[in-house]
This record gives structure tokens, C-alpha cells and sequence, in this order.
């Protein structure tokens, strides 16, 4: 570690103070966690009383300059609110590059505006991204790895934590040694790791007992990948050896899978309940179909991807998509769901 960098012995206590119980993260998922989907899941866990500890933003790509204000407040629209979600869940500014310096001086224009932590993407298996040289690709790189976390960590003030987020490797596992003792000398306050390698894509199983050995590192540790069910959440954090969980798709398929982790850790595996029945969950679904979007035919496309995701989960869901499938207007979309109850609440 350069001897300028001093992060974690400056603020120990801050990163103990956020660790000092289970956190539960919404992930960043490009173009499906973006703010009008964060409002409505964080509000949703707020409501059943498991907030969510934070969340991560959607990452803003970083290329050649420092990019304008509005940029940041296009993807982070929060940082005009104390960078927190209407329920007051706070979000972390999530960058994408591959020169260090930029990504430092971005990070550092990010805290001004009122970033509360930043996070590095090293995760995204996109082929357009990991061919402009940005996210998983860069696994195969730990050198630079260890240049982009630490020159950011250097620009980033002391009291706001820098994160990063990695895949198990590129191509196959191969370089996770040195990947791990990359992050180890970072200056990272913390590492999530989605259990797959970028050639595994999103195929299931994810691999989270490969997440072990990165608890050796002397940070936090946040588990992530393939956790659809509370059952699974618990598989995940006995494999990875980590209380620490960050949702993703399980969590827009399941809004309620937040709080059903943690409901019932003895009886998760017989616990089939859902405490969020649909008709709690119309409410939440015509506010997204009220939200901001660039015109009514984006904001219907996006309803229906997260439609089509609660099908999974929800057999009303299913009803409803076989309705309006073709409807390509949002007043009959609403009615439509609005009448969708059926007689009994079930979850698959």
C-alpha cells in the first residue's frame, strides 16, 4: 500500500459501525436497478421493516474527462436528496473505467456532489463494456485492479469509503490469488464478490463457497449471486462464510425477499410464506407506471421487464402478463392491474 494511503486506519470505526450488523445491499443491475426501480424496491423493504442497508447505483462509465454534474444526477438522481432514496435509503455511486487517474478525479467530483461512498465495477460481463477495456475484463489485470482502488481511494476524502466490486475471474478462477492480494493492498474498506466468473455468466449455480478465501482479506466481505430465496440466501452466507448479502434479480422477482431472509432463519427452509401478497404489491406497481420516464412507451417497456421477472414469483403476475402482453396503453395497463387479484395470494 502506498504510504499516502491511509483508509482504513483513518475511519475504522465508520466501516465497523456499518458492518456491525448483517448488511443486505440492492445490487446495481444495469438497466433494470435504475432510480425509479430503487425508489419503488427501497420503499417496498422500508414498508415491511427491513430497510435495505444501501444501495449501489448503476455504473456511470468513465472514458476520457471528468464528466458534467448532470451526468451524475441523470444516474443518481438522490444526490439531490442527501443521496437517499425517498425512504431514506442512502445510495453509493458506482463508477466503470480503466485509467486510474480519471476514475480518481471522477470519484473525487462525486463526493462534492454528495456521493456518500463510491464503488468500482469490476464485475460487468457485458461484451461491449469488457471490449472498451471496463468491468470483468479488467479481473484479468490485477496490477490495474490494484491502480484504479488505490488512486481513487488517494483522491476520495478519508471519511467516505471506497468499495469494489468483482466476479470470482474472467475467463476461468485462475488469477483469484491475485486478484485477492490486489484488493488486500488496495485500501478497499470493502469487497463484493458475485460468485461466477464472467464467462459463467448469470447460468446458474454460483459458486459461493470460492467466496471463503477472500475472508482472509482484513475488510468486509458482501456475497452475492444466484440468491433468488431465503433458503438460498442462507446456503449462500453458510458457503461464502459471510453474514453479508447483496440482492440482485432475486430481489425485483421477490420485493418482500429482503425481509424473508432474515424472517425466520431457523424455519427458512419451510418457510414458504411471502409477506408481501400481490395485492399489496398493485399499489407499488402503478407507481412505477406513474413514474419518470422519457415517454410513456420506455416507461411500459420497463414495466413489463420487471412484470415479466414477477411471473416468477407471483401467479397473478403470470395472469396479468398473458393480458397485457400486447397492451400498449398505460391507462389499460393500470385497469388491468388493478383488477388482477385473484382469490387466493399465492407465491411459488
Amino acid at each position: 500500500m502506498n504510504n499516502n494511503q491511509q483508509p482504513n486506519s483513518s475511519q475504522p470505526s465508520k466501516i465497523q459501525q456499518l458492518f456491525a450488523q448483517p448488511v443486505r445491499l440492492l445490487a446495481p443491475m444495469e438497466g433494470l436497478s435504475d432510480p425509479l426501480m430503487r425508489q419503488i424496491l427501497t420503499q417496498i423493504a422500508h414498508n415491511l421493516g427491513r430497510p435495505y442497508d444501501w444501495s449501489v447505483s448503476e455504473f456511470i462509465r468513465v472514458t476520457q474527462h471528468v464528466l458534467p454534474a448532470h451526468v451524475f444526477y441523470k444516474y443518481v438522481p438522490e444526490l439531490h436528496h442527501n443521496a437517499k432514496t425517498a425512504s431514506g435509503t442512502p445510495i453509493h455511486v458506482q463508477l466503470l473505467g480503466s485509467e486510474a487517474q480519471l476514475m480518481a478525479e471522477n470519484a473525487a467530483y462525486a463526493c462534492e456532489l454528495g456521493a456518500p461512498a463510491i464503488d468500482i465495477n469490476f464485475g460487468c460481463p457485458a461484451k461491449t463494456v469488457n471490449n472498451h477495456r471496463g468491468g470483468s475484463v479488467l479481473l484479468d489485470e490485477p496490477a490495474v485492479l490494484y491502480e484504479i482502488i488505490s488512486t481513487v481511494r488517494q483522491a476520495v476524502p478519508a471519511d467516505i469509503p471506497v468499495s469494489a466490486k468483482i466476479r470470482l475471474g474472467y475467463t476461468d478462477t485462475s488469477r483469484m490469488d491475485e486478484i485477492r492480494a490486489a484488493i488486500a493492498d488496495s485500501g478497499a474498506d470493502w469487497l463484493t464478490i458475485h460468485a461466477r466468473t464472467k464467462t459463467q455468466g448469470y447460468k446458474p449455480p454460483a459458486y459461493w463457497d470460492k467466496i471463503q478465501s477472500f475472508n482472509a482479506l482484513d475488510i468486509p466481505v458482501i456475497a452475492n449471486g444466484e440468491i433468488w430465496t431465503a433458503e438460498q440466501a442462507q446456503a449462500c452466507m453458510q458457503q461464502a462464510g459471510t453474514a453479508h448479502l447483496m440482492l440482485g434479480r432475486g430481489a425485483v422477482t421477490r420485493p418482500d425477499l429482503i425481509a424473508l431472509v432474515d424472517k425466520n432463519n431457523n424455519q427458512a427452509e419451510n418457510d414458504t410464506t411471502t409477506v408481501l401478497p400481490w395485492h399489496a404489491l398493485i399499489a407499488h406497481q402503478i407507481k412505477f407506471l406513474e413514474g419518470q420516464a422519457k415517454n410513456d412507451v420506455v416507461l411500459i417497456g420497463r414495466y413489463k421487464q420487471w412484470l415479466g421477472m414477477l411471473t416468477k414469483g407471483y401467479i397473478e403476475a403470470q395472469l396479468l402478463w398473458n393480458t397485457i402482453k400486447r397492451e400498449k396503453n398505460k391507462a389499460a395497463i393500470i385497469t388491468a392491474l388493478q383488477t388482477s387479484t385473484i382469490n387466493n395470494d399465492t407465491h411459488y
